[in-house]
């Protein structure tokens, strides 16, 4: 698939971007939010139940990019068995 300006749309996905141009440790909810494809009040809402690994630091709450790739390499290891 590609879109009306000629790229793929494998390279537009935020996942794509990440992995390519993101050498961040940590994201904040909202980012973590868009690239998980949920809105941000939910991405918050889990982030208070504990699904969704956050560090508080002062008055922000930041995902930590290894926690939040771990968890979903778990979750797809828990799909295939």
């Amino acid at each position: 698939m590609q879109y009306l300006d000629g790229r793929k749309a494998e390279a537009a996905s935020p996942w794509a971007r990440l992995l390519r141009n993101d050498d961040r440790l940590t994201w904040t909810v909202a980012e973590a939010a868009n690239l998980l494809g949920i809105s941000r009040t939910s991405a918050y809402e889990a982030a208070h139940r504990g699904e969704l690994p956050v560090k508080v630091i002062g008055h922000r709450m930041l995902v930590p990019r290894a926690a939040l790739l771990r968890l979903l390499d778990d979750d797809q290891e828990a799909e295939r068995a």
